[in-house]
C-alpha cells in the first residue's frame, strides 16, 4: 500500500503522529493533549515548544473543530486502512476529584471504589496526578491507611491507598509535610502494609519506607523497632522483585547508622540474609549494597559474631573482593578488618587461611586498588602475620607481596 500523506496541520508539532486530542495553548499553538501534557508536567517545562514563550497559564483548550476535522479525514480515508480517532473523554478536573473525595468522607462504603477510581485517574498521565495532589487526595490516602491501623485487620483499604501514593512519585517536600502531620502514624500504617499486605503492597511500602526515612529526623531513625528489619528481611527473601529489593538494602543501609540500629537488624536476622542473598548475587549495585550493610553490621560485636558463626560469612566476603567493583572490594576489606581489629580468635584466623581471604588480601596489594583498600588490606596482614606468613595455605606467588 502506498504511502498516506497527512496534512500537515493534522500534525502535532512537538511529534510527526496524528493528533488524536488536539487542544491548544495560550500562545494559540495547538498540540496533541498526550505530547503537551508530557512536555509541560512530565518534563516541568514552562515554554511553548514552538514559539519558545512561557506560558504564564497550562491550561489547554479542546480545539474541537480541528479533532472534528481529523476524524472526517480518517473516515474519508478508511479504505487506505485509516482508522477514525475516537472522540476523546473530557479531562479530569480538580472539581471532580474533590467531589469524588467529599463522598469517601461522607459515606465510608464508598471508600473503596473512590480509592479505585484514584488509582485509574492517576494511571492517565502526570497532569491528573497533579490534579490529585491539588485536591488533597496525599492527604486523604495517608488518612485512609491511619484509619486502617487496626492489629491484624484486613489491609484492603490501605494496599489499594498505598498503590495510588505510590504512583504520584512524592516529592521530598510532600514526604516531610507527611511525616510531620501523620507523625509516627504514616509510618506505622506503611509497617502494617509491609506485614501483612500481598506481594505489591509490600513492595509499595518497602519503596515508600526508605523515601520517607531519607527524609526522617534522627528521632524517627532512632526509632525504629526489630520488627521492622525482621519485615524487611522478609521483602528480601522473598525476592518480590527487584526494585523491592535494592529499596530494602538501601533501607537497611539509611538505618543501620543511628542509635542502635545495628544491633536491632542483627537481632532481626539481617547478617545471615545477606549472607545468604550474596552467595547467589551477581548484579553489581546489589552486591555493593549487601556488602555495605553487612560492613555496617560488622561495626557491632554482635554482627560479626553472627558473620563469623555463618559456614559462609568470611568465605563469600572474600570471594567478592576484587570480583564485582571497587565500591564492593573494599566493603570487603573493611569488613575483613572489622573481624581482624576486634574479633580475631585463633577460630576466625585458620577460617580466613582456609577459605582464601589471607589470600585475596595479597592479591589486593599486587592488583589496581584504592590506596585506602591497600593501606587496610596492609594492616590487617602485619597485624597477624605471626599466624598467617609461613603459612602452606598462601600460594607462593602472593607470598612475595606479603608485607
Amino acid at each position: 500500500m502506498d504511502e498516506i500523506e497527512i496534512p500537515s496541520h493534522f500534525l502535532c508539532p512537538i511529534s510527526l503522529q496524528l493528533m488524536r486530542d488536539p487542544v491548544t495553548v495560550c500562545t494559540g499553538i495547538t498540540y496533541d493533549r498526550e505530547n503537551i501534557e508530557r512536555w509541560l508536567f512530565s518534563c516541568k517545562n514552562n515554554t511553548c515548544p514552538v514559539t519558545k514563550q512561557c506560558l504564564l497559564d497550562t491550561d489547554l483548550t479542546p480545539n474541537h473543530t480541528l479533532r472534528r476535522l481529523i476524524q472526517a479525514w480518517c473516515t474519508l480515508n478508511a479504505s487506505l486502512g485509516v482508522e477514525r480517532i475516537p472522540t476523546p473523554k473530557p479531562p479530569i478536573d480538580r472539581t471532580h476529584i474533590v467531589k469524588l473525595l467529599s463522598e469517601a468522607k461522607r459515606f465510608p462504603e464508598k471508600q473503596l471504589k473512590c480509592l479505585r477510581r484514584l488509582r485509574s485517574i492517576a494511571f492517565e498521565g502526570q497532569r491528573n496526578k497533579n490534579c490529585l495532589e491539588s485536591a488533597g487526595a496525599i492527604e486523604f490516602l495517608a488518612s485512609t491507611m491511619k484509619n486502617n491501623i487496626q492489629e491484624d485487620s484486613s489491609t484492603v483499604f490501605s494496599e489499594a491507598a498505598i498503590e495510588v501514593l505510590f504512583h504520584l512519585n512524592l516529592s521530598e517536600a510532600q514526604l516531610k509535610s507527611l511525616i510531620n502531620n501523620e507523625g509516627i502514624q504514616f509510618i506505622e500504617s506503611l509497617f502494617q502494609v509491609l506485614r501483612l499486605g500481598n506481594y505489591q503492597s509490600r513492595a509499595y511500602a518497602t519503596m515508600l519506607l526508605r523515601s520517607a526515612f531519607e527524609v526522617a529526623d534522627p528521632i524517627q531513625l532512632i526509632s525504629v523497632k526489630t520488627v521492622l528489619f525482621v519485615e524487611i528481611m522478609r521483602v528480601l527473601c522473598d525476592k518480590i522483585s527487584q526494585q523491592a529489593s535494592k529499596a530494602a538494602l538501601k533501607l537497611i543501609v539509611e538505618l543501620c547508622p543511628w542509635g542502635r540500629n545495628r544491633i536491632k537488624a542483627v537481632e532481626g536476622g539481617a547478617v545471615s540474609v545477606l549472607i545468604e542473598l550474596l552467595l547467589d548475587a551477581s548484579e553489581r549495585r546489589a552486591c555493593e549494597l549487601m556488602l555495605i550493610a553487612l560492613d555496617q553490621l560488622c561495626g557491632c560485636a554482635e554482627g560479626r559474631a553472627e558473620l563469623l558463626n555463618h559456614g559462609a560469612g568470611v568465605a563469600i566476603v572474600s570471594k567478592k573482593i576484587l570480583r564485582i567493583s571497587h565500591v564492593a572490594s573494599d566493603r570487603g576489606v573493611r569488613i575483613l578488618t572489622s573481624i581482624c581489629r576486634y574479633s580475631a580468635n585463633s577460630r576466625a584466623l585458620h577460617e580466613m587461611l582456609q577459605v582464601g581471604a589471607v589470600s585475596k588480601l595479597c592479591l589486593v596489594l599486587q592488583v589496581d586498588s584504592s590506596f585506602k583498600t591497600k593501606e587496610r588490606a596492609k594492616e590487617i596482614l602485619k597485624l597477624h602475620s605471626s599466624v598467617w606468613k609461613n603459612s602452606p595455605c598462601i600460594p607462593v606467588p602472593l607470598l612475595s607481596s606479603y608485607p
